[in-house]
């Protein structure tokens, strides 16, 4: 059983030996470690300080890249070392490394696909009020479009699975952790929760500039999310909506006619209200319209996801093999 241990980088020499020395070298029912750095782009001597350490697997990005990328690249280059178990941590030592065994053990029990480890956000003594106020919010709107109870939707420490690792497909620039979370839990992978306390704030997060920029590229992922794997919820449900709004101007005019109040019944002052019923229904159509394209996507989506975890399969099955 071979376990992999990812660590994205950007100008971490400081922190990284913390992080390394951290790391248990030897876990039960485990084989072999092996350490992957993904270098995103270091100015530093962040890739340096990791060979002398004794870190020999690496993936070079010349620029920055972002950690989404980061993540993605890693993932790949995991499965070609032959990994059975994926580790993520962050080269900023603010996860607790001496909890890797416990992060792995559900997947060692085969209990997990994935296990996150939840930080207890609202127990973190430096997250400001407004940043716990946002963690709570966005983690609830993310398991509404994942259908999971995920307490942390972005700790970024995890362990995956092998099956799941091929499994996922990131495809956005940002927010890697709440795309994969919504990723798994459709492919019906199993989710574990271990509860962690996180290491003392060695600096702060380059991640996003503001939480308002983290909302606001979180939210495109959870609607594209919606999107691709909820498209009846979303489309059907702004159509319901539309349709409603649309039949209100007609049935008001219906029942002024029925009921024979000829003097309300007819002249220009009916008009707008039925323009914009008209203008409701016609968007309403278009809504459901695109619920049933965007369905059909979401099916050839699948189709394509399961074409591509063959080819990953075999592509990984022969490199290990060699």
């Amino acid at each position: 059983m071979k376990l992999v241990i990812m660590i994205p980088c950007l100008n971490e020499e400081k922190t990284l030996p913390l992080v390394l020395q951290s790391i248990p070298k030897s876990i039960p029912k485990i084989d072999e470690i092996e350490i992957l750095l993904i270098d995103d782009g270091s100015t530093d001597q962040t890739v340096q300080v990791a060979r002398d350490l004794g870190v020999k697997h690496f993936v070079y990005h010349t620029k920055n890249q972002g950690l989404s990328r980061s993540f993605k690249h890693g993932i790949n280059r995991a499965l070609e070392m032959g990994a059975d178990i994926i580790v993520l941590t962050e080269g900023d030592n603010q996860y607790p490394q001496n909890r890797i065994p416990d992060l792995i053990q559900p997947i060692l029990n085969q209990e997990a696909d994935l296990v996150i480890g939840d930080r207890q956000t609202q127990t973190i003594k430096h997250f400001s009020k407004s940043k716990k106020f946002y963690q709570r919010i966005g983690t609830k709107i993310l398991n509404m479009a994942a259908s999971t109870e995920v307490p942390d939707a972005i700790s970024g420490f995890r362990a995956y699975s092998k099956k799941a690792a091929l499994q996922l497909n990131p495809v956005a620039d940002y927010s890697w952790a709440t795309e994969t979370t919504i990723q798994a839990s459709h492919k019906g992978h199993k989710i574990a929760i271990i509860k962690i306390k996180t290491n003392p704030k060695l600096r702060e997060s380059r991640q996003f500039k503001s939480s308002w920029q983290h909302i606001r590229k979180s939210s495109i992922t959870i609607i594209r999310a919606f999107i691709m794997y909820k498209p009846y919820s979303l489309f059907f449900g702004v159509g319901t909506v539309l349709l409603v709004g649309g039949l209100i101007p007609f049935i008001n005019y219906l029942y002024i006619v029925i009921t024979k109040k000829s003097s309300l019944a007819f002249g220009p002052h009916h008009l707008q209200s039925l323009i914009l019923g008209t203008v409701l229904l016609i968007a309403s159509f278009i809504s459901f319209t695109l619920g049933v394209i965007a369905d059909l996507i979401r099916i050839n989506r699948i189709l394509l996801e399961d074409t591509l975890e063959i080819i990953k399969t075999d592509h990984v099955d022969r490199l290990t093999k060699k």
